[in-house]
């Protein structure tokens, strides 16, 4: 029973936010397969995209997203998707330590004295 309290209190939570409305938007598909679109919403967040067909099939995009978190702290993505999978930049992505020299020194001497086949 306390579950479904639970749930149907989250539910009305949900239910009971006011939609943010959009103060702008935008969307062009040119006969070419290239396109843009944005848009930008009353609470601030935004999003721009423009892509591009390439050569040898599928597509290449670009973009820029934009939002504000509860403490109104601004968050931004720019991210590319091409042949070369999706390349997200953000400051808020986290960042892979530094390899320790002692790795990259034993990862030096491993490919200096391949193991021979017997």
């Amino acid at each position: 029973m306390f579950t479904k309290i639970t749930l149907l209190s989250c539910l009305v939570a949900v239910l009971a936010q006011e939609p943010v409305p959009i103060i702008s938007s935008q969307s062009v598909i040119e006969p070419d397969g290239s396109s843009k679109w944005n848009y930008e919403s009353a609470d601030g967040s935004s999003q721009q995209q423009v892509g591009q067909q390439l050569a040898e099939g599928g597509q290449a995009v670009q973009g820029v997203a934009q939002w504000y978190d509860p403490q109104g702290t601004v968050h931004t993505l720019q991210y590319v998707a091409d042949e070369n999978g999706y390349q997200p930049n953000s400051d808020d992505l986290p960042v892979a330590p530094e390899v320790p020299a002692s790795v990259m020194r034993a990862l030096e001497w491993n490919a200096a004295h391949p193991e021979e086949e017997n």
